[in-house]
């Protein structure tokens, strides 16, 4: 930990792809704060995808307006874990607050797509989180939600679809109030 102390951003991003510095070097670059978003954001270039979902992880937190198109790009990424972390942090208003929170024409589009058609189930789980969002303002999210929760092959991503579809809990507990 020492030695983190002194790296700059981007080693410690490299770091993010070593499975005996990854937890240092994450905590340390969220310590850094936004000064640290630019190798951040390079980060979700690098080659190893460890490295990609780590940066996913920490824009989970730090995200900025600067950094939505990347993270957003993200949701193609070929590896599952870092769609995971890409769509988690777009859906995720925990960490971040609505202050930096995507709307539906950046965002519903690719998660209606991995919903539907994404061939790793907890990517498809995660992008219900991110579908239910717009489930009471979009009549697509609504429909794709339904049909997730009726068709999909996975009994997890039907659970979730169904929390989050008209009818299920989430999906009542975040209605706007009249």
């Amino acid at each position: 930990m020492l030695g983190f102390a002194r790296a700059d951003d981007a080693a410690l991003v490299s770091c993010l792809g070593d499975p005996q510095r990854t937890v240092a070097a994450y905590h340390a670059l969220l310590r850094r704060g936004r000064p640290a978003l630019p190798a951040i954001r390079a980060g979700l270039r690098d080659a190893d995808p460890a490295v990609r979902e780590g940066c996913c992880r920490l824009l989970d937190h730090l995200v900025d307006t600067d950094s939505m198109d990347g993270l957003i790009a993200m949701a193609d990424d070929p590896d599952a874990r870092v769609r995971i972390a890409a769509f988690h942090a777009l859906a995720c208003d925990r960490c971040k607050g609505d202050s930096c929170a995507p709307g539906a024409g950046l965002v519903l589009a690719p998660a209606l797509d991995h919903l539907a058609s994404d061939p790793d189930a907890h990517v498809r789980a995660t992008a219900a989180e991110l579908v239910g969002k717009f489930a009471h303002s979009d009549a697509r999210a609504t429909a794709a939600l339904r049909t997730s929760h009726a068709n999909d092959p996975s009994p997890a991503v039907r659970k979730k679809a169904g929390w989050f579809a008209p009818g299920g809990a989430i999906y009542e507990r975040t209605a706007p109030r009249r």
